[in-house]
């Protein structure tokens, strides 16, 4: 006698909402990310449909519990404030986030970046900014129809989700607010 299993269902799927990695490898980047990520909820703490999280597991697809980044930072508008265990993409009105940001740690390869960057673009992020703490290189992509293209110049750029302003200033990453603060440390 053969016994069937029964088919999974999609309340039958696990959602990891942790991949057992550390947020930062090193104290810069664990300090930029604390920095942007407090920073931006300090800017949009009056505003409750937006939500800002750190590290957090993005699922854009429901049922595929395999495609997914934790962002070191992102931004989504037109979802409220709250606590996730993870962003699920059709709970969330099916908005993925605009905004990403991604601080880089010695181990992280060109080949993670790419995949990163083609994530990103596939699922529908309107700004992806990588910073190198390192080499203190910052890099920006902008939606143009419906592709990621390249920010020309990083420097005293701003972004327009976001309205704030990037530098680099004595070898550091600066950012301000759209009042022209500084970012708090």
């Amino acid at each position: 006698m053969v016994t069937q299993l029964p088919s999974s269902t999609k309340k039958d799927i696990i959602y990891p909402e942790t991949d057992g990695q550390p947020l930062a490898e090193n104290t810069k980047q664990s300090e930029l990310i604390v920095l942007i990520k407090k920073n931006l909820d300090l800017l949009f703490a009056n505003e409750p449909n937006v939500f800002v999280a750190g590290d957090l597991f993005w699922y854009p697809v429901e049922g595929d519990n395999v495609t997914r980044r934790a962002p070191d930072i992102m931004v989504a508008f037109g979802r409220p404030k709250g606590d996730r265990g993870s962003y699920f993409q059709w709970q969330e009105g099916n908005i993925p986030p605009q905004v990403v940001f991604e601080i880089l740690s010695p181990s992280k390869t060109a080949k993670e970046m790419i995949a990163k960057y083609k994530f990103y673009n596939r699922y529908g992020v309107e700004e992806y900014y990588i910073y190198d703490p390192e080499t203190t290189e910052l890099s920006g992509w902008l939606r143009y129809e419906d592709e990621l293209a390249e920010i020309p110049q990083m420097i005293n750029w701003v972004s327009p989700h976001l309205g704030i302003r990037f530098e680099l200033s004595d070898g550091e990453l600066q950012i301000y607010r759209p009042d022209g603060q500084k970012f708090l440390t």
